[in-house]
């Protein structure tokens, strides 16, 4: 195989990512290709400790791709620090695996509960802007305590979301979709 340059790597494994973040109800016409490189842009910080294993979901999207593509594993170490789009596709295949349904689609309902649903190309600065404080809030875990804002809002929280690791998170949230789970 012929050797990539990094930007060519990163253009390859985006575009391998953006299926797995699916809108089966919306606009055909509508692309996302500047949010995805915007949410991929953004570094991923675990400020909770045990959210570091959330990070490392992501990361093994990059071993995957590299697999698929006959890669040597460490292809993409150099494309930077884990995304917060891989956090998201990550997170969308545990919720994926604990609540049913497929990832992508519950990749675009995380997407909606962070309401980036809407920004669509042409991604202007407004919507980068909206883009960049949704990714800090989220982040920095600056949301509302019942998780509006995050990943997984509830309706009946029974504690502080921003205290708590994205794991329970999750699956506080699909216990309130999956009350049977």
């Amino acid at each position: 195989m012929s050797r990539r340059t990094n930007q060519d790597l990163k253009e390859a494994y985006l575009r391998w990512l953006e299926p797995q973040l699916r809108d089966d109800h919306g606009n055909p016409g509508d692309t996302y290709w500047g949010l995805i490189n915007f949410m991929f842009d953004k570094a991923f910080e675990a400020i909770m400790p045990m959210d570091e294993n959330r990070m490392a979901d992501g990361l093994d999207l990059r071993l995957e791709f590299t697999r698929e593509q006959n890669l040597q594993p460490k292809t993409l170490d150099s494309i930077g620090p884990c995304s917060f789009l891989e956090v998201l596709i990550g997170l969308s295949r545990r919720v994926a695996f604990n609540a049913g349904g497929d990832a992508p689609g519950w990749a675009w309902q995380l997407l909606g509960n962070l309401e980036m649903q809407r920004l669509t190309d042409p991604f202007t600065r407004p919507k980068q802007r909206k883009a960049q404080e949704v990714m800090d809030a989220v982040i920095s875990r600056t949301y509302m305590p019942d998780g509006m804002g995050s990943f997984f809002p509830l309706a009946w929280a029974e504690d502080d979301m921003t205290q708590i690791e994205l794991w329970y998170q999750m699956s506080a949230y699909v216990g309130e979709l999956h009350p049977e789970h």
